[in-house]
């Protein structure tokens, strides 16, 4: 695939009929950051959850997992994690097993979205194995842009009968080049020996790196006003900042507001982070917040 709202899209439809329904992370990317083309391009019902940390469960799941058999409500068939998650949170080997366990007791296949899947298996030190196929999972969105390449993604079908028509999904939805194989070239590229890992260990450091830098400038006094709202997981780190320096950071550091009403904001280290980087970065939110 192009990208990964092409994979998401495309692997879900696979995974659905028309009538069919996906329960999700109401934070997750699928439905809030590609533009409604899950529901517009894919045709599918996206049956989102309120979650605090990014992640489901099966009793979350259960408030949506209902109405099977009634016309009037599109059918709950597929439940969509996300590993790591939108807030940079992971999600344990058990973890993801229950929830495919009660996916699966439902009728329902478990999609992941893993277009931060390499992060999170550098951080749990696990083979990605361990949490998708052996977990359950049985259609995977795997990322290379997020973590190296310059374009392509993946759709891994872990469980054939999860998914059907992918090959026609793939062309009808334009997703499928007629160059394909310089796309290919990069995920081999990464895959090969342990390029991918070694990307993902980077980032995954420097946002530790970052973390412990806020964390020891809060400790001295160097920072003042900065609060943590997630963990730190993965490569994401999650802080409210004092009214107005989100806006003077972002003169010298480019960086997202997650939640701009409680002034949140998403930290992303990548792959060719520096720790000449973090280290400035940290000193420079120092400055603007003892100025």
């Amino acid at each position: 695939m192009f990208n990964g709202t092409g994979a998401n899209v495309v692997g879900l439809q696979s995974m659905l009929p028309r009538w069919g329904a996906v329960i999700t992370a109401s934070s997750a990317h699928i439905n809030v950051d590609e533009g409604g083309a899950p529901e517009r391009i894919g045709g599918m019902k996206l049956l989102t959850v309120p979650t605090d940390d990014g992640k489901l469960t099966p009793e979350l799941v259960d408030r949506e997992a209902w109405g099977w058999g009634d016309e009037h409500r599109a059918q709950p068939l597929a439940v969509s994690i996300t590993q790591s998650t939108e807030l940079g949170t992971l999600y344990s080997v058990d973890e993801i097993r229950a929830l495919a366990d009660h996916a699966h007791g439902h009728g329902m296949h478990l999609h992941m979205d893993g277009a931060r899947v390499s992060n999170a298996a550098a951080a749990l030190d696990l083979p990605l194995r361990a949490f998708t196929r052996d977990a359950g999972v049985d259609v995977l969105s795997f990322g290379g842009t997020k973590n190296g390449a310059m374009l392509g993604e993946a759709i891994v079908v872990l469980n054939a009968e999860a998914s059907t028509g992918l090959i026609y999904g793939r062309k009808y939805n334009m997703q499928l080049s007629s160059k394909m194989r310089f796309i290919s070239a990069q995920l081999i590229a990464l895959l090969e020996g342990d390029l991918w890992l070694r990307n993902a260990r980077h980032s995954n450091a420097m946002a530790a790196r970052l973390r412990a830098g806020v964390e020891a400038g809060l400790a001295d006094g160097s920072i003042n006003g900065v609060s943590f709202t997630q963990e730190t997981q993965s490569n994401g780190v999650f802080a409210a900042l004092p009214d107005g320096v989100a806006d003077q950071l972002r003169e010298s550091f480019r960086f997202y507001d997650w939640d701009a009403a409680r002034n949140e904001v998403r930290w992303m280290c990548s792959f060719d982070t520096l720790e000449s980087d973090v280290d400035a970065f940290v000193a420079e939110l120092g400055r603007l917040t003892t100025q």
